[in-house]
């Protein structure tokens, strides 16, 4: 089977690929290697993952041009690519281009020029729902951000085309991913690495006390791949995809100064607009459907992130 990921080269879309990739699927890969962080870091996994086989082809999917270079026979497609997170540096625009704008392009090529695909995975996030997010899928969305508008936007999208029997589709809403390759702007990469070495760590205020599901890159893989072979399942369905564990920032901070023997220096900053308080993964859905149990704490994948963060260090 023939299946397509879109950001490939992104953290979660690139384990997504590995996995699939070791499970016999020919896996084809999208990015367009965007300047968001360090574009040597995107490089360094494309070239990882050509070392291995896989076929990555550079393009945007905000430009129409480019679907002129995919193949038509693809039987699944797990949308990754977006503008990813909340930062002061991403304009609206960055948002409602890369999130809204490439989501329809690429539905567009899908229902026009890939007849025989059974299933579209969109893959969201639990920003959706707002400030707060520890409700079922039933919950109506209530986002803080232009992340969390766009992404509902892209999301809703997708499914539109599903209740109208036009494509299968599903949408995954993910929980505070962490792990390797995780961009270097999030909590644990930045933690990891001011623990190693010695720069100061800056901490929006009151962050310590803010709760996430923050839940291991392989057991959310786990939960994405789930999917195969259930199309008529989850057709036109969200799902929540998480660990149940529930951690505040400040307990995360402790486990990493716990698991690396040293002590970060911390720095407040101001508080950031559109932040999430609270994020609990409600996942009875998933479980039921898509048998999905998330495996690792916390702490044993912090283990797994520093240990990956000391053999790839330079």
């Amino acid at each position: 089977m023939k299946i397509l990921i879109t950001g490939i080269v992104g953290f979660i879309g690139s384990h997504t690929a590995e996995r699939l990739f070791d499970l016999g699927y020919d896996v084809v890969g999208i990015d367009n290697f965007s300047p968001y962080y360090d574009v040597a870091i995107k490089r360094k996994t494309a070239q990882q993952l050509k070392n291995k086989g896989f076929k990555i082809i550079e393009g945007d999917l905000r430009d129409k041009e480019f679907y002129s270079q995919l193949d038509t026979d693809f039987d699944y497609v797990f949308h990754f690519a977006a503008q990813p997170g909340i930062a002061s540096t991403a304009t609206f625009e960055d948002y409602f281009t890369n999130n809204v704008i490439a989501t329809q392009n690429l539905i567009d090529f899908l229902l026009h020029k890939n007849k025989q695909i059974k299933l579209l995975v969109n893959i969201a996030t639990s920003s959706i729902y707002g400030k707060q997010a520890f409700y079922d899928e039933d919950k109506v969305p209530n986002p803080a951000s232009n992340y969390g508008v766009s992404k509902l936007c892209a999301e809703q999208l997708v499914l539109f085309q599903a209740r109208e029997n036009k494509i299968k589709a599903c949408s995954l809403r993910l929980y505070s991913v962490f792990g390797p390759r995780e961009r270097p702007d999030k909590l644990y990469p930045k933690l990891i690495h001011a623990a190693y070495s010695g720069e100061s760590f800056t901490l929006f205020e009151g962050s310590e006390k803010h709760l996430r599901s923050f839940t291991y890159v392989d057991d959310i893989v786990d939960g994405i791949i789930a999917v195969i072979g259930k199309e008529n399942q989850v057709n036109t369905e969200i799902f929540n995809i998480g660990t149940e564990e529930e951690s505040s920032t400040q307990n995360g901070i402790d486990l990493v100064e716990k698991l690396t023997g040293k002590k970060i220096n911390i720095t407040i900053i101001p508080k950031r607009a559109g932040d999430q308080l609270r994020t609990q993964a409600v996942i009875k859905k998933a479980q039921k459907i898509l048998n999905y149990t998330p495996q690792t704490t916390l702490e044993q994948g912090l283990k797994k992130h520093i240990a990956w963060y000391l053999e790839n260090q330079k």
